[in-house]
Parts: C-alpha cells; structure tokens; sequence
C-alpha cells in the first residue's frame, strides 16, 4: 500500500477525532462525537495494518481478537456505576502499551537512536510507566481494595519530590550515556514506583481531578510513542488526549477552588483536617418516609442533588421514576449537576442520561444555586462535600473556597444517607445539623422506590 494512502487514512482520522471532541462539549451530540471518534479509530487501526513494516500479522491479530473480546465484556458487563474503575484501567492499559513499545524500541536500538528520537522514547516510557501505576492505584482506591482515604507518611512529600529528582535525572542521563541501558531501566522502575507515590496521598473526594490528570497522562505518552515510532496518528491522537485532559484537570480544579500543588501534594480529607465541620453540633432530625412524601407531593418545586452515594445505590433509575411521579402532579422538577459530584468528570450527567434524564432538567451550579431561594425542597441524594456550607462559611475548613450547590437555601433539604458516617472526604458537614435539614436514612435505591410509592397513595 503506498505510503500516501496511509498517511490521508491518518489525516482522516484525525479530523474525525477533533470531530469528536467537539461533539462531545454538548450532550445533544455527544453520542454522535463518540461515533465520530469510534470511526476514527477504526480508520487509525486499518491503516496501520497496512504499514510496510510489519514483518508478521499473527501476534497482531491475536492482539486484536484478544483486547476485541476484553473490550466488548467490559463494554457489556461493567455497570455504568463503574465507569470510573473502568475508566481507570483504560488508562492503565494505554499507557502500559505505550511504555511496553518505548522498552521495545530501547532494547532493540539502545544507544544507536538519535537524540530526538531518544529524548521522546525516554518521555514515552517515563509518562507511560507512572500512569500505569497511578492508574492502577486510583483503579484500587475506587474500587474499594484500598482505603478511599489519603495514605500518608511523615516526609512523604519530601520522599516523593526525591524519587521524582532522580526520575529526571536519569531521562536526561540517558543523552550523555545512552550506550548504558542500566540507566534507561533504573528510570522505568523508579517512574513505576513515582506512579504509586503519586496517587495513594490523594483522596476519592480528589478523583475526578486525578482521573483528567491521569487520561492527560496517557495521552502525552501516546503522542511521545507517535514521535518515536514516527507514526502521525499517534501524535495527533495523543496530543488531542493529553491536553484536553490537561484543560479539564484544569477545570476541574477550577470547580473546587484549589490549584493543581495542593491536589496533589495537599492530601486533602486526611486526618489532619482538623478545621471540618466547625459549624456542626446538635442532633441530625430524621424524617420519616411518610413525612417526606408528603413534603415533595405538594411541593411547587424540587430540586435533585446526586452525589456518589447515587451510583453507589445504582439509584439513578429511580431517582428519575420519581422526578417524572412528581412532574405528573405538577412539581417542577430539576437535577442540580457540580462539576466535581462522583468519582469521575461528568459522572452525574452519566449516570443520568443513562437514565433517560431530560438534558433540559440538568443545572450546573451557576444556574441552579440562585433557583435555591424558590425551591421547597431540596434531596440530597448521597453528595456530601459539594453541599457543604463549611466551604462558603468556614475558612478554616480545608475545602474553603469551594463552589458548592447552596441547598441551604431551599425550604427544606431532605439527605438520603445509609447511616450518620462521613463521607469519603472524612469530613463532617453542618448541613446535616440544620433545623431545615431533615435526614432519611437508609439504601438510597429501596428509600426512592418507597418514595415513589407513597407519592402515588396521595
């Protein structure tokens, strides 16, 4: 196949990427930018098969029928509720691939690669290796193997910013002694060790932030492997994921008040948070399953706040059957989306789209926050940080600054919690403690089914 063929394969590829993307900034036409992205793909995958260096095709097509099987089980078996532990081993997985063809590439030239060609194979495997591990941590730490909360030591950070010193400095050993692989190889291990290092200080409450950082991650060892492999789609491909995961770390950080140092190094929600909660006391008022039906059946407007506690209980099904009940007695009904709600970028609108949820019913915080003041009630549905007023109230709190879903404006807020524990952060919120806040304790999904239930005996 001439070479020309398969670089306007790539190029097409390409732009149905950046199609893709666009499509994606808008839920009316994300499906149709996944489509774009998927046909893109598969274009990128057939002309690469059709490259004239292949030697042989039978580990390639046992590679394809293998991952082919694994994606499609995944695909078809793994929970929306898990989309962030999926996701996380995504990233894994790419980026393994992009260090495993970097450690290719070195043991069959060694110090016989050009500079250029070296610099970008080290970046490759540098990257590649520490989000292998990273991701393989955040996979553990959401998927509950490993504690949700921060793990520290006493000069952790001091250890960390080390390791990464010497990381470095062995990639740039590798120009002035690449003939000794012994130091390419003492960077891939120390870089997988840094992956590790980098994640186990960061709490679930920081997930999403270090899932975009994580998919940034992938997608720069992605480019690298482009520029080392000279492959032209992987360079575009990996450029358009890692600064686009880089853009919506940025975000994300934006949406919780915190720079990207304090992220990561900050080891926010660990013990020494000792400024949580300092406006909290007295009782939690319970309210009963009744008492609560009645309130959200002759009410003028409703508000739903999801939280991770929602994909935990896989509730988002019947969160949206009572919306509609409501809806169907004339409540005016919305879904107040934070940016940073659940474990992943945009979980909550997933969650809820699975759902059939009307797009037209979803706020983000800037819209929905001054709709507080008319709304009568407000249910909480498992989020816990992102309705704390210790982050609008109380400086000393360590998520002070924070944009969160001001549900202390409504009338009433009803909390949907399985016991009177804090959150994955560890923080106390005040919101429970408030005369307008009633608690109804209990599995999310069981509570909104009774729910539904006694609205329609009314």
């Amino acid at each position: 196949m001439p070479q020309y063929v398969i670089e306007l394969l790539y190029l097409l590829s390409g732009i149905l990427f950046i199609m893709g993307l666009k499509g994606m900034s808008h839920p009316d036409t994300a499906r149709r930018g996944m489509f774009y992205a998927e046909f893109g793909m598969l274009i990128a995958i057939i002309g690469t098969l059709m490259q004239h260096e292949i030697v042989r095709y039978d580990w390639i097509i046992g590679g394809l029928a293998i991952g082919s099987i694994l994606g499609l089980a995944m695909g078809l078996w793994v929970p929306m509720t898990a989309m962030p532990q999926r996701t996380a081993l995504s990233h894994a997985f790419g980026a393994l691939a992009a260090a495993l063809v970097g450690v290719s590439e070195f043991y069959r030239h060694g110090g016989h690669l050009e500079p250029f060609k070296l610099g970008a194979l080290g970046f490759e495997v540098l990257l590649g290796s520490l989000t292998t591990t990273g991701s393989l941590i955040a996979f553990g730490k959401l998927q509950g193997i490993l504690p949700g909360q921060p793990l520290v030591f006493k000069g952790q950070n001091v250890f960390n910013m080390t390791v990464l010193v010497v990381t470095v400095g062995s990639f740039i050993s590798l120009f002035l002694f690449p003939q000794y692989g012994g130091v390419f190889y003492l960077m891939v291990g120390l870089a997988l060790v840094f992956g590790v290092l980098l994640v186990i200080p960061i709490g679930s409450a920081d997930m999403p932030v270090v899932m975009s950082l994580l998919n940034s991650y992938a997608g720069l060892a992605s480019a690298a492997t482009g520029f080392a492999l000279g492959n032209n789609v992987l360079i575009i491909a990996g450029t358009l994921d890692g600064f686009s995961g880089f853009i919506l770390s940025v975000l994300m950080c934006k949406a919780m008040n915190r720079s990207m140092a304090n992220v990561l190094f900050g080891a926010f929600g660990s013990a020494s948070a000792q400024g949580a909660g300092a406006g909290a006391g007295g009782e939690m008022r319970e309210i009963s399953l009744d008492d609560a039906a009645v309130q959200l059946a002759y009410a003028r407007q409703v508000v739903f706040v999801p939280g991770y506690g929602m994909a935990t209980a896989q509730a988002q099904h019947v969160i949206r059957e009572l919306g509609e009940t409501l809806e169907e007695r004339g409540v005016t009904v919305k879904y107040a989306i934070h940016p940073v709600a659940g474990r992943m970028p945009g979980h909550m609108n997933v969650l809820l789209a699975e759902a059939n949820v009307p797009y037209s019913e979803l706020y983000e915080l800037e819209q929905i926050n001054p709709d507080f003041l008319s709304t009568d009630v407000a249910v909480i549905v498992g989020a816990n940080d992102v309705v704390n007023p210790d982050a609008r109230d109380n400086p000393g709190s360590p998520i002070s600054g924070m944009p969160i879903l001001e549900v202390d404006h409504a009338k009433l807020a009803i909390v949907l919690k399985r016991g009177k524990g804090r959150g994955f952060s560890g923080l106390e919120n005040p919101l429970f403690f408030k005369e307008k806040t009633a608690m109804l304790y209990g599995d999310a999904k069981e509570t909104l089914t009774n729910l539904v239930q006694a609205v329609h005996k009314l």
